[in-house]
């Protein structure tokens, strides 16, 4: 439990700066959106249309691998914190205490991985923002999706960067 205590300590204090500074108004983004709406003819709204259609369907699919990688984290923290008595018992054992060090290692390296997921969700949430100062609907809608997918390969890559960095197989 101390390893985990110590990894939600700098979860928790980076996870509030993060917030502060990623939050986005909405209601400041989307002000002049309908006359943008209203300029465009009636063949650009329905490319717009089939677009946003196609980048919806899409990011409800990213979304759900996600809240997969996420939820798989955790049952994987779960999972590994129940055989601890196994490993944390050969720690003594001289021949066998490698065994232990690399358990702490691996443990060390689940907690520190939702520091690894909240700082690529505050960089996509900055990401995100550059999108708002843009006039082009067609092309926010498309980088959105871009950076959507580019949180989603970051965030399977979360596991394999905090084990290379605690050093843990």
């Amino acid at each position: 439990m101390g390893v985990f205590d110590i990894t939600q300590s700098v979860v928790n204090d980076s996870a509030g700066v993060i917030i502060s500074d990623t939050s986005i108004d909405i209601a400041t983004v989307i002000t002049d959106i309908e006359a943008k709406l209203d300029a465009m003819s009636v063949g650009g709204l329905l490319g717009l249309w089939f677009q946003s259609l196609f980048v919806g369907l899409t990011m409800k699919a990213l979304s759900i691998c996600i809240m997969l990688v996420v939820y798989g984290r955790m049952i994987e923290i779960y999972l590994v914190t129940s055989i601890a008595p196994i490993p944390v018992a050969t720690m003594v054992n001289r021949e066998w205490g490698g065994m232990g060090q690399n358990y702490l290692k691996s443990l060390l390296a689940l907690g520190f991985q939702a520091f690894l997921i909240l700082v690529c969700v505050g960089i996509y949430a900055v990401l995100i923002q550059t999108i708002a100062a843009t006039d082009d609907i067609s092309g926010a809608i498309w980088s959105c999706m871009g950076y959507t997918v580019l949180l989603c390969f970051t965030l399977f890559k979360t596991g394999s960067l905090a084990k290379s960095v605690f050093s843990a197989h």
